[in-house]
């Protein structure tokens, strides 16, 4: 029995409210919710996801304003590159689409900072095509419902595959599979405690069948401590900088962190991310 019936009819009555899957929602509102989620929680991303879709409601009027506007407007959102990339990404589209965010996936697949998942999250939930969408969650569920494994281990090529054989053949439904599936494992199949009780395809799920056996997947490397770490520094010069309208000095810079050679490296890797800029003796957002 397919997977993907079972998990439509309970997405349908479980999946949370969300903007991005309201009618009406935009294609342009769905890019920048998908660069937010990038490594940010839901929760996180909703109230700067509202502001920004205020703000610049299109590409265009993203397009029009500057790049430090926008690194200044992602705040403490994290991972402030995706900024920039998303402000190229509004450039490149009106300048090679109109204004119109594209709905193919090579046509997304070509614009600044948009890799695979992105690409083919767009045109599933913004414009309803039939792609298989590949994210940890996902990755989980396939993993233990359809191949018996405790974990997904790493990305690979398969996983697209193993997706594309349960995608229902509408389009209506693969998007609803798409999204239920990752809802699926956001909610009920995560990755310490799965509430196998709450699960739409439990009597389906061959893990559970096979007795949850563990499996040796490799686990990705753990990220290094942010305390103390050049991230936090990187984000005490940003914060700096957002909150001036004038450039920062080396030596108001000094103050919020002692140690020179780190501080030093860490301002000379916002430079070259393209993050800030240096005027000759201070340092401001980009123009």
């Amino acid at each position: 029995m397919s997977i993907a019936g079972p998990v439509i009819e309970w997405f349908a009555v479980n999946g949370r409210d969300l903007p991005w899957r309201r009618p009406g929602f935009t294609p342009w509102g769905a890019l920048v919710s998908e660069f937010m989620l990038q490594q940010t929680p839901v929760n996180r991303v909703l109230p700067k996801l509202a502001e920004w879709l205020e703000r610049w409601p299109t590409p265009a009027d993203l397009a029009a304003a500057s790049p430090g506007d926008a690194v200044r407007a992602w705040d403490r959102l994290g991972y402030p590159r995706r900024a920039l990339n998303l402000h190229a990404t509004a450039v490149a589209i009106v300048e090679r689409h109109g204004g119109a965010v594209p709905s193919d996936v090579p046509s997304l697949l070509a614009l600044p900072g948009i890799g695979d998942y992105t690409a083919r999250a767009v045109s599933v939930f913004a414009y309803g095509q039939r792609h298989p969408v590949v994210d940890i969650n996902i990755r989980r569920v396939i993993a233990r419902a359809v191949l018996g494994l405790s974990d997904p281990g790493p990305a690979a090529k398969r996983d697209l595959v193993d997706m594309e054989a349960l995608l229902p053949p509408s389009d209506e439904d693969a998007r609803a599979f798409n999204a239920g599936i990752m809802e699926l494992g956001a909610l009920v199949c995560v990755a310490r405690t799965p509430r196998c009780d709450a699960c739409p395809i439990a009597e389906l799920c061959r893990w559970r069948l096979d007795g949850y056996p563990a499996t040796d997947a490799a686990k990705a490397p753990r990220q290094k401590k942010y305390e103390g770490s050049d991230r936090q520094v990187r984000g005490l010069v940003l914060a700096e900088l957002r909150a001036s309208d004038i450039p920062v000095s080396r030596a108001e810079l000094a103050l919020v962190w002692a140690d020179v050679e780190q501080l030093d490296r860490s301002i000379a890797g916002l430079i070259l991310d393209g993050l800030i800029v240096d005027t000759g003796d201070a340092y401001e957002l980009p123009g």
